[in-house]
């Protein structure tokens, strides 16, 4: 069954972002700010919501999957943490801050999650630090070095490399500056390096 929300016509699902509406519609609302968007999804738009869900989707899932280190579990999230900010939209005071605000909820979302859930962390999908090993040691040393950092830190790995996130997308996600995010992606990297070299990998 397909959770709809309560703006008319708007659905999600593990394909994406849904709507039954006419064909070319999207292009009406895709340059809109996201303010603009907010106001009109208050306002029972269900078009505005659902280019809102589109924006931000894959992001929602990369910080889920930061958190619950499992792909289907994090689109799970995801999708309950858009269902929760359909619901709550109302309660936006700063409107032009939707994106760290879903986030947030989002962070939430999947922070109960793995509170119920015990995962292993994954790395099937992401190729920060270019390990090599005869074996799947390999792989296991990058999951336990992921593991080993903050959620902050892991979280903008997962935004920039799991689905190649610009950095403006990433500011606005996370609400900081570009330059703060260049910042944690090179000390979480230099961090998994030198992890990773205490374990025998990566060596010259």
């Amino acid at each position: 069954m397909r959770p709809f929300y309560p703006v008319q016509g708007v659905y999600i699902n593990r394909s994406g972002i849904r709507k039954k509406s006419g064909v070319g519609e999207e292009s009406l609302v895709a340059e809109k700010a996201d303010i603009e968007l907010v106001e009109s999804a208050i306002r029972g738009d269900g078009d505005s919501f659902t280019e809102l869900c589109s924006r931000y989707y894959p992001a929602m899932v990369a910080i889920a999957h930061s958190i619950l280190g499992d792909r289907h579990l994090a689109e799970d999230a995801a999708q309950q943490a858009f269902a929760t900010a359909a619901f709550k939209l109302g309660q936006l005071k700063s409107k032009d801050k939707f994106a760290s605000w879903l986030a947030a909820v989002c962070r939430n979302t999947a922070n109960d999650m793995a509170g119920a859930t015990e995962r292993l962390f994954t790395t099937e999908e992401l190729s920060v630090i270019p390990a090599q090993s005869k074996d799947d040691s390999g792989t296991e040393a990058v999951r336990d070095a992921m593991a080993a950092l903050e959620p902050k830190a892991k979280e903008v790995i997962f935004l920039r490399y799991y689905d190649g996130m610009s950095y403006e997308t990433i500011s606005q996600v996370l609400g900081i500056s570009q330059q703060a995010i260049n910042g944690r992606l090179r000390r979480a990297k230099r961090k998994l390096a030198n992890l990773l070299k205490g374990q025998g990998f990566l060596e010259a």
